[in-house]
């Protein structure tokens, strides 16, 4: 199971929000310096996320990324607001491994799967989650679209990777939702990627008992609630 450190960024810094509530976020500074910190940890890839993006719908910290992906020789995924062609290649042109489209996916199916076809191995979807049921805009949107059944939607479209968050636990250290990444994971042959509310080696342990792709840290590794290094040498 790979380890993602989440640096997620706004106005050109790290932070973290809480619940995904854009009045509320803690911040942990430059996320260049973030990024090196977490390779230099034993961070075998990187997760990040344009918040400015996600919001907006407009690719706003291109640089910062860039410079990112310059400092590390780690495969790093982005997602954030990507929402057009010229988006995803300018990403794909600067190094991004993996490209993560949000709330678009779901929205533009033109978009998808010229996305996929385009840049088959790079292309993932985030399947945010809230009782059930995909998230959108930020997370400020529920759909009526059930969430396992869009992951189906998007495997059949040639989708390799789904990152899986339930954004009840997101940013809460309580834990992931163990029983709806799993019910996902189980009915899906993609690589599916946990995210959200992973608190402590036990939450990591499970998930990869559970044998999923990999898993996104975020404020547990901010707050000192986790050590990536400890949590590599157990993984």
């Amino acid at each position: 199971m790979i380890l993602y450190p989440a640096i997620d960024i706004r106005n050109g810094k790290c932070v973290r929000l809480i619940q995904g509530d854009y009045n509320q976020e803690d911040v942990y500074g430059d996320p260049v310096e973030m990024a090196t910190k977490w390779v230099n940890k034993g961070a075998k890839a990187l997760h990040l996320v344009d918040l400015d993006g996600a919001k907006s719908g407009t690719s706003e910290n291109l640089t910062t990324i860039e410079a990112i992906v310059n400092q590390t020789d780690i495969p790093v995924q982005v997602g954030g607001g990507i929402r057009t062609m010229n988006q995803v290649h300018a990403l794909a042109s600067i190094g991004v491994q993996r490209i993560i489209l949000g709330t678009a996916a779901l929205t533009n199916e033109a978009f998808l799967n010229e996305a996929v076809s385009s840049y088959p191995d790079r292309i993932a979807v985030s399947i945010d989650a809230k009782k059930g049921y995909v998230a959108t805009d930020g997370w400020t949107k529920t759909s009526d679209r059930k969430a396992l059944g869009f992951a189906r939607e998007l495997e059949a479209k040639g989708v390799q990777t789904i990152i899986y968050t339930d954004i009840a636990k997101d940013g809460m250290l309580k834990g992931p939702n163990f029983a709806e990444i799993d019910h996902v994971n189980q009915h899906v042959q993609m690589n599916v990627i946990a995210s959200g509310g992973i608190s402590s080696q036990e939450d990591v342990e499970k998930l990869s008992e559970l044998n999923v792709y990999g898993a996104i840290i975020g404020k547990a590794l901010y707050t000192g609630k986790l050590e990536f290094e400890q949590l590599v040498k157990e993984v």
